[in-house]
């Protein structure tokens, strides 16, 4: 009876040093994310799993970084049904490649710093500020964390769904490298100058590991199936590391490695390196084989039959699974900085081109011969965005130039409407002979990209080019001579539909600043003095 009473009164006690206990393993994962975010975080660390299986989770695609999607484009042309501009007017760009969920909710990054998030229809679901460029692509896990790298040493968790910030790792240097989840859930990337690290982070913000490289490291991460994360470095080397965080080999070339690697069926690793070759090595970290002539800056990414895809700056090559060239492509004026294509279900390959030095950027999507299909110029400046396609085959891709980051989507319209009648807002009473910006803005109903037929009533005017609906829009008009002038607007969408006329009444008077005024005003009550004047100065 004795030692039954005992028990029993040590039973609570029992219970509470447990509940200390578990108190004690909570909170120093709290401390944990005291240190990162320097405040306590209420929200409990969510658990994330593998990557969510969606249309596109993560860059290039999956963990093989094959870049091909599984849903077909047969219905996708040139017809560009919605464009969206970053938050930052005149700054940014989006560089890296979007990303897309099960619901088809699009992710992206921004030079502007911004992540953000769209629906479907292009419309802003929300936006979160890092403190740096994103040049990276975001990648999807299975719970719904998003995970971002930014160039301000951070990688960030955040909830999909609300955007609210779940919590952020610093990493100890500048971030491009797109991050990559495992199936266990733990992420991986590469740091670039101060670091030149490899990192695993666990799902709840804490290191797992750390391996240092000889230099700085924009590659992204990829996994094979036996859980092997291949990664390469600006020192050369193709680095092959076990889950644990222990080098299990590395494979050296003649150049930087800066583009993500890819993996084939078999186990094969592509490595495009810049000393002009791309590289087959085994799962052994043995050399395959190497195709000579490719200095490839971008992902090799993997047909259904095995056939390699990547771009050599001014060429675009097709290589077999054996190391010999399919076919290559001249692309003349145009070149490719940094897109790495996307391949649909039907085959059809997508990349982003820029045209000359800075004369803007291009969507181009080549059929599996080589042949162009269809292409168009999104951008005045250029087009270094990898393209992704969601799941209803529309294709994503985007663009930085003069008035700031886009995202572009291409794909179907199923209803469409007339844009509303556009804005204009400037100064209605001037000086003749100084310039003066007017802003024109307009909305489509549909979201889609405009153009503007603006009438400065002085018989000058004409098309602009397309903007996106909503984008405040700044032109800049001079007047040469004294009168009152009738700024007319109307607006057109991608389908060719029109809005009402927009008017706005301005006046230039004299221009009181130039000390001949009076002479100008002299010649315009009498034109014909002005005529003769003009005779006997030339």
């Amino acid at each position: 009876m004795g030692g039954k009473h005992q028990m029993k009164h040590l039973i609570p006690v029992m219970v509470i040093l447990l509940l200390v206990s578990t108190s004690f393993v909570g909170m120093g994962n709290q401390v944990e994310k005291m240190m990162i975010d320097n405040k306590e975080i209420e929200q409990p660390v969510q658990t994330s799993k593998g990557p969510m299986d969606s249309p596109w989770s993560m860059q290039c695609h999956d963990l093989h970084h094959t870049s091909r999607s599984l849903y077909s484009t047969s219905h996708i042309d040139d017809l560009e049904k919605w464009r969206k501009r970053g938050i930052v007017v005149g700054f940014g760009g989006v560089v890296g490649g979007a990303i897309v969920d099960d619901d088809n909710v699009i992710f992206y990054g921004d030079k502007d710093n911004y992540i953000y998030a769209l629906y479907p229809n292009g419309t802003l679901k929300w936006a979160y500020k890092t403190e740096a460029w994103i040049t990276s692509a975001p990648a999807l896990s299975e719970d719904g964390t998003l995970y971002v790298t930014s160039w301000d040493e951070r990688l960030y968790a955040l909830n999909s769904t609300t955007g609210e910030r779940i919590w952020w790792r610093d990493c100890g240097a500048n971030i491009e490298s797109s991050p990559i989840i495992g199936e266990d859930g733990t992420i991986y990337l590469g740091t670039m100058t101060g670091g030149n690290e490899i990192i695993a982070v666990n799902p709840n913000s804490t290191i797992k590991w750390q391996y240092k490289t000889g230099n700085r490291i924009y590659s992204d991460p990829a996994i094979g199936d036996d859980g092997t994360i291949y990664i390469g470095s600006d020192d050369s080397y193709l680095y092959a590391m076990n889950p644990n965080g222990t080098l299990k080999w590395r494979f050296k070339t003649g150049g930087h490695i800066k583009a993500p690697i890819s993996i084939a069926d078999d186990g094969n690793i592509y490595v495009p390196s810049y000393d002009g070759n791309l590289y087959a090595v085994n799962p052994n970290g043995t050399m395959k084989w190497k195709c000579q002539g490719v200095r490839a800056g971008t992902n090799p990414a993997i047909g259904e039959d095995g056939t390699i895809y990547l771009s050599d700056y001014d060429r675009f090559h097709a290589i077999y699974p054996n190391g010999t060239k399919k076919w290559t492509i001249e692309l003349g004026n145009r070149h490719i900085d940094g897109s790495s294509c996307a391949i649909s279900a039907t085959g059809t390959i997508y990349v982003g081109v820029n045209i000359g030095n800075g004369a803007g950027g291009e969507i181009l999507a080549f059929n599996p011969d080589g042949s162009e299909q269809w292409k168009k110029k999104i951008s005045d400046e250029e087009c270094d965005s990898s393209p992704c396609i969601g799941g209803d085959g529309t294709v994503y891709i985007g663009s930085q130039g003069m008035s700031g980051g886009y995202l572009h989507a291409f794909g179907p319209i199923d209803t469409n409407s007339p844009p509303e009648t556009p804005t204009i807002k400037g100064e209605t009473d001037g000086k003749r002979g100084e310039i003066y910006q007017y802003l024109f803005r307009v909305i489509d109903p549909d979201n889609n990209p405009v153009e503007l037929f603006i009438d400065w009533g002085d018989g000058n005017g004409g098309w602009t080019p397309e903007r996106a609906s909503g984008e405040n829009c700044a032109y800049r008009h001079e007047w040469n001579k004294k009168g009152s002038y009738t700024i007319r607007c109307k607006a057109k969408d991608i389908m060719g539909e029109e809005s009402d006329w927009a008017h706005l009444k301005v006046t230039m008077p004299h221009n009181y600043n130039n000390p001949f005024w009076w002479l100008n005003g002299l010649l315009d009550r009498f034109p014909l003095l002005e005529r003769l004047l003009g005779r006997i100065v030339t």
